[in-house]
């Protein structure tokens, strides 16, 4: 098994979001003993179409109740913060009473170079942020404001998003089937297995088309 290069990170990400998909890296996971990395099934693709790749920069909220003295400070350091191939992923608990991410944190996180978000809270202005292209994969969606109701309290920290636990520098890979966290200490291992995995699961493809039987396509290739 080879493990892949790639010339830059950007050229990884492209690769993954346009050959690779959750289900292989989540079925290589498994093989190694990494059984939790997929998040749970309520955060969705705010679109079919949506697919992102790309390097966590996580996000942890809290609850509050009143308004606070410069309720956005931390908020707007963090998304300044952001660098190109993140992904911001921000935990709230499952907050229902926190709508963080709209169209301002979307224009301002794509001209940093952030490739996607996750939250496990609901997005507002949803309609502005389709129209600009922006993967966002969310818990729910509600024209909430986050100002005296959630306030981010650190980021780069250790959080739990989705069920997962993540840390910033993770690999956060989501399309339509879900949301994939790969720690970075196995990546190179999890990329390689998933490349090879998906090149045995297109050729079985094809000979079943053809017409092959399941029984003799899986003992040649070992992958369903």
């Amino acid at each position: 098994m080879m493990k892949p290069v790639f010339a830059t990170d950007t050229e990884k990400y492209v690769y993954i979001e346009k050959e690779l998909y959750t289900a292989v890296l989540s079925d290589v996971m498994d093989n190694l003993g990494l059984r939790d990395r997929v998040m749970l099934p309520d955060i969705r693709p705010l679109q079919l179409d949506s697919v992102v790749a790309g390097r966590a920069r996580t996000m942890l909220w809290m609850d509050v109740y009143e308004v606070y003295d410069h309720p956005y400070q931390v908020e707007i350091e963090a998304i300044d913060a952001l660098k190109p191939g993140d992904v911001p992923v921000h935990s709230t608990g499952y907050s229902h009473r926190n709508a963080p991410w709209g169209a301002l944190m979307t224009t301002a996180s794509m001209a940093r170079g952030a490739r996607g978000v996750v939250l496990d809270a609901f997005v507002r202005d949803v309609k502005t942020i389709i129209e600009m292209g922006f993967p966002t994969f969310a818990a729910g969606i509600r024209p909430l404001d986050s100002k005296g109701r959630g306030y981010l309290v650190q980021y780069d920290c250790p959080i739990e998003c989705g069920g997962v636990a993540i840390e910033t520098g993770d690999l956060v890979f989501g399309d339509y089937d879900g949301v994939v966290v790969v720690p970075k200490e196995v990546e190179e291992e999890v990329l390689a297995r998933a490349m090879e995995k998906a090149q045995k699961e297109n050729s079985s493809m094809k000979e079943l088309k053809e017409g092959a039987f399941l029984k003799d396509v899986y003992r040649k290739y070992g992958v369903l």
